[in-house]
């Protein structure tokens, strides 16, 4: 049901309201109050009302968000001192899916052993009524949970946001865990007059339509000149599919340097993915853009956590800066895992999911945005870019009905026929020249195959045989 970034899949199939409310009545079961907030799509509303309601049934005071980002819903659990947030989320995912994605205070997604305990909790479709488990009883009737509306949350992550990055600061006392929701953590009055830190700056931010709009106060605030691509809230994503990459940001690649702009930016649905596009129009792949954020956050003798699919030339890179490279699985929460261990300076996927875990463990797409300006009013992005190794790589998906079964036949032809193999997250080779990775979606019913060497013919060779094993698994259907 959870996959690496909770449960996600299409209305009326996979999602339905009454999962929602059984995953809120699992909540329930553990928590006192839980903040709940939700992106732009067309479903999020009756998603969201399944989930406050099935909390309240438990007894669970609710904090009701209404639409925001993911990362300021993350950041409210610690703002409002609530034991947990429900996110009523697809990500990036196309229109018609939405999910349900769950929140510590620490802003590290819900782990694996968490989703588990929630996951038993939730009926199976053949027990009867439907309903939980026969031990667990809801709330009476005079002990429902309240429910509440707190809109100022976005404002509040801007706040943030200024906080962080402004140059020019009085000396205010902070509180890690602030009851009152309407308290900022920084009040417009304690910031100084002065010549912004981003004046000189000019920046394109593609909002795909998705509920990023902090990014664009915050640099504001911060002094860029800010243009904006299709900023209007439409859970249809009419503009653009709500997944950032090459191919769907040709408005943002066209704008940028039609504009004279530093650079661009673009979110996804729910602003926790962030890609970018240098001066010139060029995309930044997501390992180049990872490097940059993990060459410019880690100090020698330092560490940054980053998922098995990562390029080699992010790992040649910062290894020539003293930065060692440890490897994750797949999935924000468990590079936020690892980078909060001593020594992890900073956690991030190729994907778009970028953490600094001395400011929170979640995936913030518009801090990202504004520490990428910072970046590039020190140097031009396409001069970063251009200094950092590219190898040839590789990507495709293949669509299956079994992902399971396929993978069990995938990890034992590998075992059997090469000698370097990791299995941290699907099954990894590792070769003299390069490396290839198989595994498993864990949002779609897909196998993604990846490969990578430091030449051309050797990294197709790679991918050809990695290819023909996954046909070949699915094959022996």
């Amino acid at each position: 049901m959870f996959g690496t970034s909770g449960i996600r899949g299409p209305i009326g199939d996979v999602v339905t309201a009454r999962l929602a409310l059984d995953v809120g009545r699992a909540i329930g079961v553990d928590a006192e109050s839980v903040v709940v907030g939700r992106d732009a799509r067309v479903t999020g509303g009756v998603l969201a009302d399944a989930v406050s309601v099935g909390l309240r049934e438990f007894g669970v005071d609710v904090v009701r968000l209404g639409v925001v980002s993911t990362p300021t819903l993350a950041r409210s659990v610690q703002w409002l001192g609530v034991d947990a947030g429900v996110g009523v989320t697809a990500s990036h995912n196309p229109a018609p899916d939405n999910g349900i994605k769950l929140w510590n205070p620490s802003g590290q997604a819900f782990t694996p052993t968490q989703t588990d305990r929630i996951e038993r909790l939730i009926p199976t479709p053949d027990v009867e009524g439907g309903s939980l488990t026969d031990d667990l009883e809801s709330a009476s009737w005079d002990e429902f949970g309240n429910e509440r509306v707190v809109d100022d949350l976005s404002s509040r992550h801007v706040a943030r946001l200024v906080h962080s990055f402004a140059t020019v600061m009085t000396s205010v006392e902070k509180s890690p865990t602030v009851r009152n929701p309407l308290e900022s953590p920084v009040e417009k009055s304690s910031i100084e007059p002065a010549p912004k830190p981003l004046s000189d700056l000019s920046v394109v931010v593609d909002l795909g339509n998705g509920t990023g709009r902090v990014t664009v106060d915050a640099l504001y605030e911060l002094g860029a000149t800010v243009h904006t691509l299709d900023a209007q809230r439409d859970g249809r994503f009419p503009a653009r599919k709500s997944e950032p990459n090459a191919e769907t940001l040709t408005a943002l690649r066209s704008a940028v340097p039609a504009l004279d702009a530093d650079l661009g930016i673009a979110h996804d649905g729910d602003a926790d993915r962030l890609r970018a596009v240098a001066g010139d129009g060029t995309f930044l792949s997501g390992d180049a853009t990872l490097a940059l954020f993990a060459g410019a956050a880690a100090d020698e003798g330092e560490r940054v956590a980053v998922p098995v699919d990562t390029s080699l030339a992010v790992e040649d890179y910062l290894a020539k800066r003293g930065v060692g490279v440890e490897r994750t699985p797949v999935g924000d929460v468990y590079v936020a895992a690892a980078a909060a261990e001593a020594g992890v300076a900073f956690g991030g996927e190729p994907s778009g999911a970028w953490i600094w875990p001395d400011e929170t463990l979640c995936p913030d797409g518009p801090y990202a945005a504004c520490k990428l300006v910072e970046l590039a009013a020190e140097r031009p992005l396409a001069e970063r870019a251009a200094a950092l190794p590219s190898y040839p790589i590789r990507r495709d998906a293949v669509e299956v009905a079994e992902k399971a079964a396929v993978m069990e036949r995938v990890r034992e032809h590998t075992l059997e026929a090469f000698d370097s193999v990791t299995t941290l997250d699907g099954v990894r080779v590792e070769t003299d020249e390069g490396w290839f990775l198989l595994r498993a979606s864990g949002t779609q019913p897909l196998v993604r195959v990846t490969a990578e060497a430091r030449e051309e013919e050797r990294m197709e060779e790679l991918f050809e045989t990695a290819r023909a094993i996954v046909d070949d698994a699915v094959g022996q259907n």
